[in-house]
């Protein structure tokens, strides 16, 4: 740490004398230089989230709303099949049925519709009688559909949050809501869908009634908005943060059946504070199982049903297509890996694209995230059917994925995405092109982003000051997510005491301490064991370790010893 930095973390404490010095310093990374920023980042509360009508369009849109609930318009809402997109669509039915809304919806089915809004489906809302149509975390690159819409004489309002056509603009539409359109003033551009989607709510319900929409609506609804904004790996922080920190708070007390179904079926003790991996890793993949696998239009019959039975079975639906997708997962995973042990020259690419035949579309997002996992690589997963190829993509931090892969937009039949995820379709015969563009990207740009393979860490931090008190203070950072991650610290040259334990072929258990025959801390390292084996060390080696700090727990009533989870691990320097 420089002394500049040192001298600010320093300044930061200083300002609030109980902040431990180490805190300060996340903190000032996190962007808290001054007393009441850190205040505000410690204790989020409804009044920070911000003005909806901040937004570019918000205005134009709540008046074309409040002019369709007057005259009983068809209002049809257009999803998406992924969390973020069913609960976007949960959010602003429920905001608008209790206006008086005359609401439908539709979800797209991953396999035969596609991604986005499809003309045909507008031009069939036509039929059916619909005046205004409302897409949810989807339409900003839906030219197609918007021009169908303007066409029939439909209304259109865009709700978006992924990145505008730089070289299209916008499509036509009656109002578009997207924080990263050009012109737009709004202060948190990293919205999710259901974000974006909660903001119009917003607007709609305090023009109705502030006071009662501030204290007992839109507290209510920030529960499914903080699994969506987790669920979408957008970054947890200013409103963000708050969204997810509050609706955690209500999470604890899920009243609604398909909550409380969903939860039993996790095994989630609502009792006990949720974090942000129970949503990533527990419940969000049993609602994208759902378009994965089967119609995402059952995540939007589990959270708008008051029927408790049938909250039940399709919680349990939800479940069974979750085990599903993880056996399909599971075998395109392992062809993958061979594909990667075999092809040196694939393996060794800046950016990973792998490409087969009979992969479920349903799990290509999933079988990236895996792949940057394992290879700390951007990955793209290419599943071939009948001539066309569909891609999902996954990125590491720092390098910008939609950037890349609009680097080679004339390949493409349908693109879109992010910074750290991407879907696309082009015809199978251009996918070794793709695969030669992308790497060449890669090559420059990856340099450019800094990627390494060295220790990443925030704070040095030795193990006699991991204290129970510091865990605590640590754990007040939490939600943690996307450029608010759980923190890692270091500590070098630590003794290895006692042989390492395996423990079910993966994981391994190691006991250190700083000084020979010093107090132990053990420390758990999940799919290391075989990483472990290959760097030959064992009892007495000197290692530095990158670790996060696991919560103390209680057991019958004892405090627990604090326990490390290791991020990383070399021989000492």
């Amino acid at each position: 740490m420089s002394l500049s930095v040192a001298a600010s973390a320093e300044a930061v404490a200083g300002r609030m004398p109980a902040l431990p010095p180490v805190l300060a310093e996340l903190l000032r990374a996190r962007g808290m230089h001054t007393a009441q920023q850190i205040q505000e980042f410690l204790h989020p509360s409804f009044d920070a989230l911000l003005d909806p009508f901040s937004m570019l369009g918000m205005d134009v849109a709540v008046a074309r709303i409040q002019m369709a609930i007057a005259r009983r318009e068809s209002i049809l809402l257009y999803g998406d099949y992924d969390v973020d997109g069913t609960l976007a669509v949960v959010l602003l039915k429920t905001a608008l049925e209790s206006l008086g809304g005359v609401c439908r919806f539709h979800i797209p089915h991953r396999l035969r519709d596609g991604y986005g809004m499809q003309a045909s489906t507008v031009a069939q809302a036509a039929a059916d009688g619909v005046q205004l149509v409302i897409s949810v975390d989807n339409g900003i690159r839906a030219f197609a559909a918007a021009d169908e819409a303007q066409r029939l004489g439909l209304d259109l309002i865009i709700t978006d949050h992924h990145l505008p056509d730089a070289a299209q603009g916008l499509p036509t539409a009656l109002a578009v809501l997207n924080p990263n359109q050009p012109g737009c003033m709004y202060l948190c551009k990293h919205l999710c869908g259901s974000g974006v989607a909660f903001k119009l709510a917003q607007a709609l319900l305090e023009l109705q009634d502030r006071e009662r929409a501030r204290t007992r609506i839109l507290p209510s609804f920030l529960k499914l908005l903080a699994l969506a904004t987790v669920a979408d790996s957008v970054p947890l922080l200013g409103e963000n943060r708050v969204i997810v920190a509050l609706g955690i708070e209500q999470l604890a007390q899920p009243v609604h059946p398909g909550l409380r179904a969903l939860f039993a079926l996790a095994e989630i003790d609502a009792s006990r504070r949720l974090r942000t991996y129970d949503i990533a890793f527990r419940i969000a993949p049993r609602l994208n199982a759902a378009g994965r696998m089967g119609a995402a239009s059952d995540v939007v019959e589990l959270f708008t049903t008051r029927d408790a039975a049938q909250a039940r079975g399709l919680a349990e639906k939800l479940h069974r297509l979750n085990e599903e997708r993880r056996s399909v997962e599971q075998q395109a995973l392992e062809a993958i890996e061979r594909r990667l042990l075999e092809d040196a020259a694939l393996a060794s690419a800046p950016l990973l694209v792998v490409d087969g035949e009979g992969w479920h579309r349903g799990v290509l997002g999933i079988l990236a995230s895996r792949v940057v996992d394992r290879t700390g690589k951007p990955a793209i997963v290419i599943a071939h059917e009948e001539g066309e190829a569909h891609g999902s993509g996954r990125s590491v931090e720092g390098f910008h994925l939609l950037n890349a892969i609009e680097s080679c937009s004339d390949l493409f039949s349908r693109h879109g995405g992010h910074a750290q995820a991407v879907g696309f379709s082009l015809p199978s015969t251009r996918v070794p092109e793709l695969r030669e563009r992308l790497c060449a990207y890669a090559v420059v740009n990856l340099v450019a982003c800094g990627y390494t393979d060295e220790l990443t860490y925030e704070v040095e931090l030795p193990l006699d000051r991991v204290t129970p008190a510091l865990a605590a203070w640590v754990e007040r950072l939490a939600p943690f997510g996307m450029e608010n991650p759980e923190p890692v610290f270091l500590v070098r040259a630590v003794h290895i005491c006692g042989a390492p334990r395996v423990m079910k072929e993966r994981h391994l258990r190691l006991l250190l301490a700083q000084q020979p025959g010093g107090p132990q801390t053990t420390a758990l390292a999940w799919n290391w064991a075989a990483r472990f084996s290959a760097l030959g060390l064992g009892e007495g080696a000197r290692v530095d370790v990158a670790y996060r700090i696991r919560p103390a727990e209680s057991w019958r009533g004892r405090a627990a010893r604090l326990e490390l989870e290791i991020a990383g691990l070399r021989a000492a320097q």
